[in-house]
């Protein structure tokens, strides 16, 4: 399975290990969702832990999927955010330990945690713009200042998660090797704390935001409709399919 969950010590972990760049289709979407409820509902559970094998954290949507099948791109955008929307309105604390890359729907995913830890020389990127797409900002705003959200934007290029670690959005930076234990320690010392007491702190501080992100980016899928209508929108994925896309890894 691409996604799974496992439960140990009052950790959840939801692990992504899908080669070769955790690029998940519409089903892959649409199961996260649940795997979140499903960790948050069990009471014994008081941190959930999302982090990834192989090359990077997450590199987003299989845009081969929608170059074969733009169809689907309604269902994909529903399932994206109640993806994000999950994550961020979970009942208990989500932690994120990124490595690699974290593109497009990946740095939704990070920016609806709770908390960060990444490996060294990690990176966030909304290549978008590149893709025929639009969406990614209001999540990635909600880690970083508003101009340098626009030129990754603009550009389609990237943040360093030290820059990001400088900015405060990342909590710590470590080396690739320690992240797994690392971010687990970290969990570890939300897990010693009360359910009850997670919970309400974490209904307090969602109310106390003063926006929210799931709704802002529902705004921003509109565009991405709006893009998909433009003939400029199926070239780009397209040029991606055929290995023409100017995004790296």
């Amino acid at each position: 399975m691409p996604i799974t969950l496992t439960v140990k010590d009052r950790i959840a972990e939801i692990l992504f290990d899908h080669p070769p760049v955790n690029a998940f289709d519409t089903k892959g979407w649409e199961s996260i969702p649940a795997l979140v409820y499903e960790a948050a509902a069990n009471e014994d559970v008081r941190c959930i832990l999302i982090r990834a094998e192989g090359r990077g954290f997450c590199g987003g949507v299989d845009i081969k999927e929608m170059a074969a099948h733009p169809e689907r791109i309604a269902k994909l955008n529903k399932d994206n955010y109640l993806t994000f929307k999950a994550i961020r309105e979970c009942a208990i604390p989500v932690v994120g330990a990124l490595h690699g890359f974290v593109i497009g729907g990946g740095v939704n995913i990070a920016g609806a945690c709770d908390a960060l830890i990444a490996a060294e020389g990690a990176y966030f990127s909304l290549p978008e713009i590149d893709r025929g797409a639009m969406g990614g900002a209001a999540f990635m705003s909600r880690m970083l200042p508003v101009q340098m959200v626009r030129a990754n934007f603009f550009t389609g290029g990237r943040i360093s998660v030290e820059d990001a670690h400088r900015h405060g959005s990342v909590h710590k930076v470590v080396p690739l090797e320690r992240l797994k234990d690392e971010a687990y320690a970290f969990c570890e010392v939300i897990a010693s704390k009360s359910r009850a007491a997670l919970v309400i702190a974490k209904q307090a501080l969602n109310l106390i935001e003063p926006t929210d992100p799931s709704a802002h980016y529902r705004v921003e899928q509109g565009f991405t409709l709006e893009m998909y209508m433009h003939e400029d929108s199926q070239k780009a994925r397209d040029a991606f399919a055929e290995g023409k896309g100017t995004a790296k890894f």
